[in-house]
């Protein structure tokens, strides 16, 4: 099996070496292609307007100045000497769940994927926001099972899977539960700070706080905050049944 991975945290990153262990637990034919920077918060987002460069580390090890739905595409079309049986993301520094999805690099390396027919996989470890370790550990010793099972199993056309991992030592996990996305209660978390530079010109922060998740039964952040193992199939076709046979109606 020939497994492609990327990251949004950045060639450097420590998750990208955890991922590259669980990878070689499945497989000794691992590419990777990754950020030369940090690209969180990136998304699903294209460089259209400037040259691509990749800078060949070793033999099987790429770093290209994109985002991480570049790299993807860079190691499927250009790079990779064959197209991949399987598309690795991560493993990202903190979770990837509830409407965070939406704004996260790693979860794009496996939405790129599934647009590309490749069966993908996004990996987040969980941690204690801004302070303490980040336990890659547990991602590393519980992953290669999971992946084993779902690559088993077969990822459906159009879906791809997210994986999260509780903050804990891989002992105190306390399994794997299939889940659905969760969302925030009210308020993402995301606000602007003003500042004055020395030209006493105004700029702007973006600043970053925990918004409230809905732990409802069922949800990635329900399974996190018990620490289990949350595994959930995310799908590319973002329509709204529901409210579609509403507007027939209406229309």
């Amino acid at each position: 099996m020939r497994i492609l991975i990327s990251n949004d945290d950045g060639i450097h990153a420590p998750g990208l070496v955890a991922l590259e262990n669980i990878a070689r637990a499945l497989s000794d034919d691992v590419w990777v292609v990754a950020p030369e920077t940090d690209q969180s918060g990136f998304a699903h987002s294209l460089t259209l307007h400037d040259p691509l460069r990749a800078r060949k580390i070793d033999e099987r090890r790429f770093a290209v100045r994109g985002t991480p739905t570049d790299c993807v595409i860079m190691g499927v079309r250009h790079i990779l000497p064959g197209r991949p049986d399987l598309v690795l993301s991560g493993v990202n520094a903190g979770t990837n769940m509830a409407d965070d999805v939406t704004y996260s690099g790693t979860v794009a390396c496996a939405i790129e994927a599934t647009l590309l027919g490749i069966p993908a996989v996004a990996l987040s470890q969980a941690y204690e926001d801004f302070v303490g370790r980040i336990p890659f550990e547990t991602a590393e010793a519980l992953g290669p099972d999971i992946l084993r099972k779902l690559t088993g199993q077969g990822i459906a056309h159009g879906t791809f899977i997210n994986v999260n991992f509780p903050n804990c030592p891989p002992s105190e996990v306390a399994g794997v539960e299939v889940t659905r996305q969760g969302n925030f209660a009210y308020d993402h978390g995301i606000d602007v700070e003003k500042r004055i530079d020395a030209r006493h010109k105004p700029y702007y922060w973006l600043t970053f706080r925990r918004g409230e998740m809905l732990c409802a039964g069922g949800t990635d952040a329900f399974a996190i905050s018990r620490n289990k193992i949350s595994v959930s199939p995310l799908r590319l076709d973002l329509t709204d049944n529901a409210t579609m046979e509403k507007l027939q109606a209406l229309f």
